[in-house]
């Protein structure tokens, strides 16, 4: 279900600047009217009422910069060429959508131990292993579920709660650190593409000189341009995705330290409290 919450969500957000994009073209027509009809204005206006149509065409304009701005990159797009670029889309799209699910999961993951250790002590002091066990299923977390284990094996002596402790710890680890690799793989892959495009638009360029019979500087920068944006894409896909990449790896690393920390408190616990 995050999965699919995550790919929804990066649907959402393509769709919604794809109406930005369409709405904006529809305003420039719009903005071109108004600007003649203030003009008009002007000519049969005194000087007070020029300042405030000066304001009104400020107001106007700002939009229609930020519209150029969606124009210019669908423009920059397509002289990338669509067969190159949408490779590094794909891995974009795909990368977030692993980066979404991975910080929804980790978020739930995070467990306030403190407490949940305070609540397993005045449980294991009273002799109450089961309202401990339910104090555990109760709390979402991986910090949680390392703790029920160990209490689902308390009868069987601490040395083999401790093994318990440690094996599930690894799972939950290996939790933790589900679709990295993926994320890692669009990290290379982006660039990759890019890269790949900027080599085959060179070929094309030198191709298009050999059939000119001459060294053009019209088809020369041309070439050049297609190729390079293949590759400016993809660089700027790359460091997008390995941002939010070390970013996922400082929030693994903050669980696992929840989890060395929390299951060392716990067996001090249990082994305070043993009869």
């Amino acid at each position: 279900m995050k999965k699919v919450f995550a790919l929804l969500s990066i649907a959402g957000l393509l769709t919604f600047a794809n109406i930005n994009v369409a709405m904006a073209q529809e305003a420039k027509p719009a903005a071109n009217t108004e600007q003649v009809a203030t003009d008009q204005a002007t000519q049969d206006s005194a000087a007070v009422a020029t300042e405030a149509t000066t304001e009104e065409t400020t107001a106007i304009e700002a939009p229609a910069e930020e519209a150029s701005f969606h124009v210019m990159l669908k423009e920059k797009y397509i002289e990338g060429g669509a067969g190159w670029m949408t490779p590094v889309l794909v891995c974009l799209i795909f990368g977030m959508a692993l980066v979404i699910e991975r910080i929804l999961y980790l978020n739930m993951a995070t467990t306030n131990v403190k407490k949940l250790l305070g609540g397993i002590e005045d449980n294991v002091k009273s002799g109450n292993y089961e309202g401990a066990k339910e104090l555990c299923r109760n709390t979402r977390g991986p910090v949680a579920s390392i703790f029920y284990q160990g209490l689902d094996r308390i009868d069987q002596g601490l040395e083999n709660v401790e093994k318990s402790i440690t094996s599930y710890g690894g799972v939950q680890m290996a939790r933790l650190e589900n679709n990295m690799t993926w994320i890692s793989l669009f990290i290379a892959l982006a660039p990759s593409f890019g890269f790949l495009g900027t080599v085959v638009g060179m070929v094309e360029a030198f191709d298009a000189i050999e059939e000119q019979g001459n060294i053009s500087p019209i088809i020369v920068a041309h070439g050049m341009k297609m190729a390079l944006l293949t590759t400016i894409f993809g660089l700027i896909v790359a460091i997008i995705l390995q941002i939010f990449y070390n970013y996922l790896l400082t929030k693994i690393e903050s669980l696992v330290d929840q989890m060395e920390d929390g299951s060392i408190s716990f067996m001090d616990i249990l082994v305070k409290y043993q009869k």
